[in-house]
């Protein structure tokens, strides 16, 4: 089944002024979670437990260029949507679509892992 994917945006680097602009935004630092629709049960230490979708969640940062031809948006109007936007304008759709790859690999890893601890067969 298809995961669920939420861009987020952590922090940003500014230039503190170009062209006349302030905070000019130069650095997006962002993160992308995954969620399956599959979930697992998960024991905790008192022994009760939850059930909890399977998820993944992968990092970086992004670099943006500010060119005067294009309008300015200023700092105090800025929305995520507006942020994730140029994020993923700025990547591609190739990338965009490389990150939500990789997510769901280490979901579909989770789900039916390659390796496994298991116990020493000795006590």
């Amino acid at each position: 089944m298809p995961n669920t994917y939420t861009w987020l945006v952590d922090s940003l680097d500014c230039i503190p002024s170009s062209d006349g602009k302030s905070n000019v935004v130069s650095n997006v630092h962002w993160r992308v979670n995954a969620i399956s629709d599959q979930n697992y049960v998960k024991t905790l230490l008192d022994g009760t437990t939850q059930t909890l979708p399977y998820s993944s969640t992968i990092h970086g940062t992004q670099s943006l260029t500010y060119n005067s031809e294009n309008s300015f948006i200023d700092y105090s109007n800025l929305t995520k949507d507006t942020v994730i936007g140029w994020i993923q304008s700025a990547m591609g759709s190739d990338q965009v679509s490389a990150i939500q790859s990789i997510l769901d690999n280490q979901i579909a890893n989770l789900i039916n892992p390659k390796i496994v601890m298991q116990p020493l067969p000795w006590k």
